[in-house]
């Protein structure tokens, strides 16, 4: 099953997954078995030193695999709430990452995800993302209005 941030509806301004974010990842998502998966190719942008992914952007990227897990296998959103991670190897730009979310831990409203980032068959960053899961009321106490229509049936029942 395919997902992008079309999901969310249009003009939605999501840095990571937004189809028309001007500089944005624009990342698209797949659910594969237990597991959630996008591929990206980081390109000159998204540098820190020459030729390598800022390692922030790579937290990034971290962050929204997580986040499109809970979406795809619970069919609802989170807030990242904790974030444990590693940068094992330069992301390099130019060259595909393959990213990969897992549930590590479902409390029904906090999850813990389990991502990797790996380039050329090789992990470069591993990482335990804390969400919690909120319903319509607590989103938009957090948002500080009201929650967008087309995130409503995402949210904790």
């Amino acid at each position: 099953m395919k997902l992008d941030g079309r999901l969310f509806g249009d003009g939605q301004p999501c840095f990571g997954c937004a189809p028309d974010h001007p500089a944005g990842f624009r990342l698209e998502f797949t659910v594969e078995d237990d597991a959630v998966v996008t591929h990206f190719t980081p390109s000159e942008r998204y540098q820190g030193p020459p030729g390598i992914m800022h390692g922030g952007l790579v937290m990034t990227l971290g962050d929204e695999i997580a986040a499109w897990t809970i979406v795809g296998l619970r069919q609802r959103f989170g807030f990242t709430t904790k974030v444990e991670g590693r940068l094992r190897k330069a992301v390099r730009v130019g060259q595909e990452v393959v990213g990969r979310g897992t549930i590590a831990e479902d409390r029904r409203r906090v999850l813990n995800i389990d991502v990797s980032i790996a380039q050329a068959g090789e992990v470069c960053f591993e990482g335990r993302f804390g969400f919690a899961v909120l319903d319509e009321k607590g989103a938009e106490r957090l948002l500080g209005g009201p929650l967008p229509e087309a995130w409503r049936r995402f949210g904790r029942g």
